[in-house]
């Protein structure tokens, strides 16, 4: 099971009804959960203490992130990151080997956004860096608009950037390798039906559930292809869902 965290277990600092529940009946009935976000402000431990407040305990191992599927491409690629990233998110970065080699991180930069810091990251693509967004739609936004990064970047330094959140396959994948689970025998549940649905569906998932809570919207089901699995009131209804279908034969 992957399931995402905002709009489906809980919204803002309040759990969503039933879904603190469901999280564990489908436990009790032997699946392996990831709670997979696309979160670019909050490092994971700040997310399991998010978690822990509204009653619902998890290890460390049990969330994925796209810091972490970026620290993981660092380890992978033998490269060091430059991090234009919500300083919320820099833990998640810490303790990392030196390397010659860099790599530009863009996550939502927020406030610590200078044009010394984008040229700095300019300068490092220029000289050989690889460019990383840890979700599609990376902007840093005040009260008078928004800047896409990831947009100006790659214009700039003529690089594609390797998107590392959802819905990005490799997102998926990454997550479910952590439990070494093949994807056809996972199942993701999800309130966004674009990066949460068909972004799973596309990664070759068995199946994935859209809920109709959080960002969810009417007619959200229908928008994007490949459509969900099916649409569910919550997380609730996906546990019963997911249960009824889960066991011997």
């Amino acid at each position: 099971m992957l399931l995402d965290l905002a709009g489906v277990i809980y919204d803002g600092g309040t759990a969503i009804p039933g879904g603190v529940d469901a999280v564990a009946r489908l436990r009790r009935a032997g699946l392996s959960i990831r709670f997979v976000s696309n979160t670019t402000r909050s490092s994971k431990q700040r997310v399991l203490d998010h978690l822990a407040a509204i009653g619902l305990i998890a290890a460390k191992a049990d969330v994925f992130t796209p810091a972490q599927a970026a620290r993981e491409w660092l380890l992978r690629n033998g490269r060091a990151p430059y991090l234009l990233v919500h300083p919320g998110l820099e833990p998640d970065f810490h303790e990392l080997p030196s390397r010659d080699k860099r790599a530009v991180i863009i996550g939502d930069a927020g406030e610590t956004l200078t044009y010394a810091v984008l040229n700095d990251a300019f300068r490092e693509l220029t000289a050989g860096a690889e460019l990383l967004a840890l979700a599609t739609n990376r902007t840093f936004r005040d009260a008078d608009g928004g800047l896409s990064l990831v947009a100006a970047l790659e214009f700039a330094s003529l690089k594609r950037a390797t998107v590392l959140g959802k819905p990005s396959p490799a997102f998926f994948l990454s997550a479910l390798a952590s439990m070494n689970c093949p994807p056809e025998q996972a199942i993701m549940v999800g309130d966004d039906a674009e990066a949460d649905i068909a972004g799973a569906l596309r990664a070759g998932l068995s199946g994935a559930l859209l809920v109709r809570t959080g960002k969810y919207r009417r007619g959200d089901e229908k928008r994007f292809d490949p459509p969900p699995t099916a649409t569910v009131a919550d997380l609730a209804a996906a546990a019963d869902w997911i249960i009824a279908r889960s066991g011997p034969g």
